[in-house]
């Protein structure tokens, strides 16, 4: 009995580790980034709201955004607390007397920004040394109380691990002027850099959550404030625009996307977000409108070593349809040309839409399994592969440089709401079909009666 009751106790203490490793490993902290020459467009599209980020996740986004052959700083700024009641409780919308002045203004200001609200505390412990092995570049421990010691050697890269001063956290003006001081550090640091020319890439983050206490009222009258500082940058992203020939003050054609691959042949990836529409290292002198036709064409140089130049061309319509009484524009055809000669051609002629309007889908591209598909035209198509995330477009009609009211690719009657719908009649008739059997029931009018001789049945041979 004795050793029964010690393997018990046993299980039950390893039970109650695995809950509470479970339960701190939802620890999470909230993450800033920014740089001066990174594009973060898309990198963390696919994480849904709630979602907190592990260590593999978060190496996987830091891979796409600092990873470069080319030298740059990293900066990392690392703080022993901090979570997003911090931002809710103490920033101040009007971001005059707030301790996150310097961080806000960095995040709108920057080349390219973005905010993760939820990221794992072990992937924030191990981030340092993460860097080291994937970066191979030296670690410079820097105290925040000294920023002087900072000393930036250009010709070589060099990530910084800036530890700002703790927290006490003794009461609520102890706080923010904590967090005001290490806003400040942070400031001074990265416009310090800003000043002498050198590009870098900035993290803010923590070790550990911090326990804020949040009234109701606060909350939603903060309504995260500085979390919406993402959402104000992302509409400050000005779509590629062609204006008409005739007047360079009027635009014809507007395209915009949060992410654009090409991939050649299954082996040569192209990235061509941050050419399109953040530097503009693209050239759309070719491109065309008209009344009844337009063409959308964009031509990049030097993307591979083995890609001298290539151009995208998307061609459109205008038509009137006496059905509707009224005039639809349709994608027809994309074209891709590869060092001047034609080697891809898709047919697109799902995408449409009225003439007044602009034409929106969340994935465009050549498998089967987004909004609106490519499907090739030609043999050489075969080869390549084509992913538009955030998909918009309009050549016609455009007023005042902006898109018109879109006209989506994803319909009200999706395949899941006819499963569902078609499950639900199927239920309905089944549960009719029985309220119909029990309502018709009926009980025998006649019965035996005991006094009355038994009922004889004669059997015959």
């Amino acid at each position: 009995m004795a050793r029964c009751g010690a393997v018990s106790w046993v299980h039950l203490l390893c039970f109650i580790s695995m809950l509470c490793q479970g339960a701190l490993s939802l620890d999470h902290v909230p993450m800033l980034l920014w740089s001066t020459h990174r594009s973060f467009q898309g990198l963390a599209t696919t994480l849904h709201e709630g979602h907190i980020i592990s260590k593999q996740e978060l190496h996987m986004l830091l891979k796409h955004a600092i990873v470069s052959p080319d030298p740059r700083n990293f900066l990392l700024f690392l703080q022993d607390t901090l979570s997003v009641d911090d931002f809710t409780r103490y920033a101040d919308p009007s971001g005059n007397e707030t301790p996150f002045r310097n961080v806000q203004e960095l995040l709108k200001t920057s080349s390219s920004s973005l905010v993760l609200p939820a990221v794992d505390c072990h992937a924030v412990r191990h981030l340092s040394r993460y860097l080291q092995e994937t970066l191979k570049w030296p670690i410079v421990n820097v105290d925040g109380k000294d920023i002087s010691q900072l000393v930036v050697n250009v010709s070589k890269p060099n990530v910084f691990v800036i530890k700002l001063p703790p927290n006490k956290r003794t009461n609520e003006l102890s706080t923010r002027k904590e967090l005001l001081e290490n806003d400040k550090i942070i400031g001074a640091v990265t416009k310090s850099l800003q000043q002498q020319g050198i590009e870098s890439v900035a993290i803010y983050t923590a070790r550990r959550p911090s326990k804020v206490p949040v009234g109701p009222d606060e909350a939603w009258h903060t309504r995260r404030q500085l979390m919406s500082v993402e959402n104000q940058t992302s509409d400050l992203y000005v779509p590629v625009n062609v204006t008409n020939g005739t007047d360079s003050n009027i635009t014809c054609i507007l395209f915009y996307a949060t992410n654009f691959n090409l991939t050649a042949n299954g082996t040569v990836p192209m990235n061509l977000t941050s050419s399109t529409f953040e530097s503009h290292h693209v050239n759309t002198s070719a491109s065309n409108c008209s009344m009844t036709d337009a063409m959308l064409s964009l031509q990049y140089t030097n993307l591979t070593n083995t890609i001298e130049s290539l151009e995208i061309r998307f061609l459109m319509t205008n038509k009137y349809y006496n059905g509707s009484a009224r005039n639809w524009f349709t994608l027809d055809f994309v074209h891709i040309l590869q060092d001047n000669r034609e080697t891809a051609v898709f047919n697109v002629s799902i995408i449409s839409g009225p003439a007044e309007y602009s034409f929106h889908c969340q994935l465009v591209g050549t498998s089967n399994r987004y909004g609106v598909t490519l499907i090739p035209a030609s043999s050489e198509a075969q080869y390549w592969e084509v992913v538009i995330s955030e998909f918009q477009i309009q050549a016609f009609n455009v007023e005042n440089n902006r898109f018109s009211y879109a006209s989506d690719c994803s319909t009200f009657f999706t395949p899941a709401i006819w499963m569902g719908l078609v499950t639900s009649l199927i239920l309905l008739l089944i549960l009719t079909y029985g309220i119909h059997m029990i309502v018709n029931l009926t009980t025998n009018n006649r019965f035996d009666d005991p006094k009355d001789p038994p009922l004889s049945v004669p059997q015959t041979e």
